[in-house]
Order: C-alpha cells, then structure tokens, then sequence
C-alpha cells in the first residue's frame, strides 16, 4: 500500500501562531504536527509515503529525510501552489499501485487503515471518503450518504446540528482517476468530488477523534488532545 500526505499548505491562517513553518510542521507538544500523522500511518504496512510539499519544503525533508520508522518516504515538490487536486496529480508520479491513499496532512484523523482499505475494495466505488459525524459541522460543510454508502451530495457550509464531513482521507482508484480531464491546477475536493457525488464515490463512517490544525483556535486543541 502506498500513500500520499498533502503538505504542502501555507497555514496562512496560523502565521501569526507557527511563524514561518509549513502548516505541517507546526509544533504540537513540541513534535511536528506531521510527525504524529506518520506515525499512526505506521501502524499498517505501507511501502511508501510519498509528501507532496511546496511552501518551505526544506524544512520537511530536512527533519523526516527520507524514511520514517523504517518506511521509505519520497517527495512531490510543487514550485507553485497547484490545489489539493493538482498536488495528487503530481504526486502520482511516484505511485504504482492500483489504488493510493491520500490524506490531507493538516488533520488527523486515525481511521482504521485497514477497514477503509477493505471497505474501499469491497464497495467497488472509484473513490472512498473517510466520514466522521460532527456536531456542528458549518465550519467544514456537510455530506449525504444513502442507505448503500453512496455520497449523493457535498453541501457548502452551512448551519446544522449535526452532519457527516470529509475527514480529509480518501482511497482513490487510479484507472478512473487518470481518465480525468483535469488541469495541473485544480480542487480535488471541488473539481473531483462535488462533481462525480451520485456516480459511484462511496462513504465510510469512521468514530476516532478528528483535529484539524488549520485555524489557531483547533491548533491549540491539538495540543491537548494529543
């Protein structure tokens, strides 16, 4: 199995928090917020993590370098911002598989790897969404799910009490992926997902604690969650 971390966010929302880093590497209880993703990632049996990583991406190779717990790690370098879908793309350069997981490395969310994997190989969609149930979810949007474990709709953010939201990891089939008209520039989350939910992306709902480091407020409650 092989995986690609997005990392390559320029936190411009926490600059006033973590200085001049990439959102990634801000500081949690003095560990790199990365660090952490990773090292759940080690408790499944990956062959390569590949980062992709843009804004001070020194720094990220300098610390984790080129293997982490013994999995090798290599690097998709964007010279300018290309979105979360253009950052896939490149990053496909380094895969081989079938099928890669992707996971946004500004949140943790420690899924069971292994259940989403089979969940994904199971319900045979082109793409599997991990789901986490949220109480007041307008900061991030919401998702429909039908009885089958079909996404049928993203919706904007929006007041609720309570919705299923993108936990930020996904299991993509390359095939359909690669069949894409796509741009080098693009929104995986807008350009991809929003426009095939209804035709075969699934949904799986996970229950472990969900953080998502990007506005200062959810930074700081990482450090006591973690």
């Amino acid at each position: 199995m092989e995986v690609i971390i997005l990392a390559g966010g320029l936190g411009t929302r926490l600059r006033s928090v973590i200085n001049d880093y990439p959102k990634t590497m801000a500081p949690v209880r003095e560990k790199p917020f990365l660090e952490y993703v990773l090292t759940w990632l080690t408790n499944y049996h990956f062959n390569k993590i590949v980062l992709s990583v843009g804004f001070k991406s020194e720094i990220i190779k300098a610390f984790f370098k080129n293997e982490f717990n013994g999995i090798p790690i290599e690097y998709s370098f964007e010279s300018e911002p290309l979105g979360t879908g253009g950052a896939i793309l490149r990053a496909l350069n380094h895969i081989e598989s079938e099928n890669v997981l992707v996971i946004n490395g500004d949140t943790y969310f420690p899924v069971d790897i292994e259940k989403f994997r089979l969940g994904h190989l199971a319900m045979a969609g082109v793409i599997t969404v991990a789901l986490k149930k949220m109480s007041i979810p307008a900061r991030y949007g919401t998702v429909t799910l039908d009885n089958e474990s079909n996404i049928i709709q993203f919706h904007e953010k929006r007041f609720q009490n309570e919705g299923l939201i993108n936990g930020g990891i996904y299991l993509i089939n390359l095939k359909f992926f690669r069949s894409l008209d796509l741009p080098s520039k693009f929104s995986f989350e807008r350009e991809v997902l929003e426009n095939i939910a209804g035709n075969n992306i699934k949904g799986m709902i996970f229950q472990e604690q969900f953080i998502d480091i990007g506005i200062p407020e959810d930074y700081f409650k990482a450090e006591e969650v973690l």
